[in-house]
């Protein structure tokens, strides 16, 4: 039995449930990781036991020897969606501003090698849904970035459609609910009436501090199960091997423990403090000190220039969720505050005959100068 992730686990009891699962969070926090986890484990149906279950002494039951006993291969292949059946496809897409309708269902498209007319195309969803509905069928839909396409114009008429209650019964089969919507069929060209069949799942993601493009339709998001991803700083003690204190950093880093701590508490107070001026959508995963295959430096010069390049990518984030707020940076980097020695320093002068205010800090930040910066950062 693979072992999966509690998060993968929720998010295949909630596409059980309500067939449409949309992840969000701040970047960082491991949606893509989860997609694919999420996707192999769908494909993946844990095998049934076949083995007559044994019965067991259980001293704390009623009856010392029950007869009936729950396996463990049986508890994980109920929480599998359309664990009864066999033919298990992912298809994926991602959503962009061209995206179109007839990428995502159907529709018609330009022939090319120079030749003249159309043809129809099935686009992501429709593919899946038709694969859904063979005998042993049954699909999941990964879209990533689906807030960074014109979402309610690809689903066009299959919003409503997407909802558990309103797709085709198990035999493909309408009821008095299923909602049906206006296709170009694939086979005939013909516009024809359609529905989504009940073993077709939908997974989605995205990055809500996204600021390029326009939040999600209402009407749009409450036909999703919501899953949230947030920064989780246990993780990284985890990762970096370090017990939670509440003991003050020391003045200078003993070791590389001192530093991956202050690394740690680096990042909360920075989530802290964005998700006060800006919103928690708008914060930064802790995925951001993780590298593929890299595992944490023991050597203390290796370490230092690992989390100065790390410190670059954060504060790369924070300019640009408080792009032209000068006070806005200043509060997230704790200049504001009465530490001694902060390392960032406002700068007053006189432009135009107008006073301005700038933010100064050092020209670069290595090894040499990235532990005091952190520190001044947490204000510790």
């Amino acid at each position: 039995m693979t072992n999966y992730s509690n998060e993968c686990l929720e998010v295949l009891r909630l596409l059980k449930k309500r067939r449409n699962v949309l992840l969000s969070g701040p970047p960082g926090c491991g949606k893509s990781r989860l997609l694919n986890e999420v996707a192999y484990a769908f494909e993946n149906l844990p095998v049934r036991s076949t083995q007559a279950p044994v019965p067991v002494l259980v001293p704390s039951s009623p009856v010392a020897i029950p007869r009936q006993v729950d396996t463990t291969d049986d508890h994980y292949h109920n929480l599998w969606p359309a664990e009864s059946r066999t033919d298990r496809k992912v298809f994926r897409t991602v959503f962009h501003q061209q995206t179109k309708n007839r990428e995502f269902i159907t529709g018609l498209a330009p022939l090319t090698n120079g030749q003249s007319g159309f043809r129809v195309i099935s686009g992501t969803l429709y593919r899946a849904s038709e694969h859904s509905k063979l005998p042993e069928g049954t699909a999941l839909l990964i879209i990533d970035e689906i807030n960074r396409g014109p979402a309610v114009q690809v689903f066009g008429g299959s919003i409503a459609a997407i909802e558990p209650e309103k797709r085709l019964k198990e035999d493909n089969t309408a009821s008095e609910s299923t909602q049906f919507f206006e296709v170009i069929d694939p086979n005939s060209g013909e516009i024809i009436e359609y529905a989504l069949p009940s073993h077709l799942y939908i997974l989605a993601a995205m990055n809500q501090a996204d600021t390029s493009v326009e939040p999600l339709d209402v009407a749009f998001l409450r036909r999703w199960a919501p899953y949230r991803l947030t920064p989780d700083y246990q993780l990284l003690r985890s990762h970096f091997s370090l017990e939670e204190n509440g003991n003050p950093l020391p003045k200078e880093a003993l070791d590389v423990k001192d530093l991956y701590e202050a690394a740690v508490r680096t990042l909360e107070a920075v989530n802290e403090r964005i998700r006060f001026g800006k919103g928690k959508e708008f914060q930064i995963g802790h995925g951001i000190f993780f590298t593929a295959g890299q595992i944490p430096a023991t050597e203390m010069s290796k370490a230092l220039e690992d989390i100065a390049e790390v410190w670059s990518y954060v504060y790369e984030h924070i300019e640009e969720v408080f792009f032209g707020d000068i006070f806005g940076i200043a509060a997230v980097l704790n200049v504001t505050s009465s530490y001694k020695n902060h390392p960032f320093k406002f700068d007053e002068m006189t432009f135009a005959g107008e006073p301005r205010i700038d933010l100064k800090g050092p020209a670069s930040i290595n090894s040499t100068n990235i532990y005091n910066l952190l520190k001044a950062v947490v204000g510790e």
